[in-house]
């Protein structure tokens, strides 16, 4: 059998790579001029699932034309471990905002609508021809992240400082649109890929026909094409790739996640800390969601993995009513590994092993039994 292993007191390490966390005590706490009159105009992460309604993004389009020329355009920087940044823009630059981030999304509804363009839930099918896919903000967990970041504690958002800040970090830009014919904003979400971005200290410009060094700090290309929009609690997806890189939902394995987490809860009594659920601590864990994949839940019943476990020193707990509890990501970790059959004991060493990757064995029917 081919394998790798690691000794099984490494186990506590958890499931997914923890992300990186941002210090906010030392950081900027001005408020921009654009700061909303009220924090309840905000987005809020999902609402309660009797009080969704679909948004309509026919009419919105149609009611915005007339409010083209006075949208209110506020940028931030989203990081790669969803630090939202405020960003200080000039009065000459507001004019090229419009065309940037509203004008390709606003084409694509109206001359959707002309030739019978349909609006499709993003986890019904694949993308194809004369359809847009949206989801629910309550299916993107890191957009959740990002919205309660921004109606919370918005007056804590340091504006972006290319000395403080690093632009290697920065992962997408998100653009706050609010106008006078709607009491909530919308938002439009962009990647930002590395290659958007020129650093001063290697930047030449090309001026009267000569180069010249750039004299600026940096220098970011805005991509124009139309990504994803949020309206009300509706995520519209016009590119899936997008939608991916920026906030990592991916629908088929979001699927996939979900069917085994129904399987898992029919056939294991687990309970939870408030507030947390078995999709919620495997939502964008793709490595778990890989070994996911591979596991049949009723291989094996509770009594047999709990009695597994304390053979294997796995320190896995039980409360009054035998429910196994699971209080973070490392349990759960010692969970998945116990349904995949992932710690063994050496027959030859007595040794105890945490198996990282196994190739089952071959059995060829025959009179010698032979085992490739």
């Amino acid at each position: 059998m081919e394998d790798e292993t690691k000794p099984i007191q490494n186990t506590e390490a958890p499931v997914a790579e923890a992300e990186e966390s941002v210090d906010m005590a030392g950081a900027e706490s001005e408020v921009s001029e654009n700061k909303p009159e009220s924090p309840d105009a905000e987005a809020a992460p999902a609402q309660k699932e009797d009080s969704y309604q679909e948004s309509d993004v026919f009419a919105w389009a149609n009611n915005l034309v007339q409010y083209k020329d006075e949208l209110k355009i506020e940028l931030f920087f989203i990081s790669k471990n969803y630090t939202l940044y405020k960003t200080a823009t000039s009065d000459s630059l507001a004019k090229q905002l419009e065309p940037i981030f509203i004008d390709e999304i606003l084409e694509y509804v109206l001359e959707g609508a002309e030739v019978g363009l349909i609006v499709r839930s993003f986890e019904e099918a694949e993308a194809e021809h004369k359809v847009l896919q949206r989801t629910r903000v309550k299916n993107v967990a890191k957009l959740q992240d990002t919205l309660t970041w921004l109606r919370t504690q918005y007056a804590e958002i340091p504006i972006f400082s290319d000395e403080e800040h690093d632009f290697k970090r920065v992962k997408g830009v998100m653009a706050r649109v609010s106008h006078q014919g709607s009491d909530r904003p919308f938002y439009v979400f962009k990647v930002l890929p590395g290659s958007s971005v020129m650093k001063g200290k290697t930047g030449w410009m090309l001026k009267s026909g000569k180069f010249v060094p750039f004299d600026a700090d940096a220098a970011v290309r805005m991509p124009t094409d139309p990504q994803l929009m949020l309206l009300d609690e509706d995520l519209y997806v016009f590119n899936q790739a997008k939608l991916k890189q920026l906030f990592g939902y991916d629908v088929k394995e979001a699927a996939i996640a979900r069917a085994k987490v129904a399987e898992i809860e029919a056939n294991f009594a687990l309970v939870f800390e408030d507030g947390v659920t078995l999709n919620s601590l495997v939502e964008g864990k793709k490595s778990l969601i890989k070994k996911l994949q591979k596991i049949d839940p009723t291989l094996v019943k509770q009594d047999e993995l709990m009695n597994h476990a304390e053979e294997m020193g796995i320190d896995l707990m039980q409360d009054d009513s035998g429910s196994i509890i699971i209080m973070d990501d490392k349990d759960l970790s010692k969970f998945v590994n116990l349904l995949n059959d992932d710690y063994v004991e050496s027959p030859m060493t007595g040794l105890r092993y945490e198996i990282m990757n196994k190739k089952a064995l071959k059995v060829i029917e025959s009179d010698s039994a032979e085992v490739l």
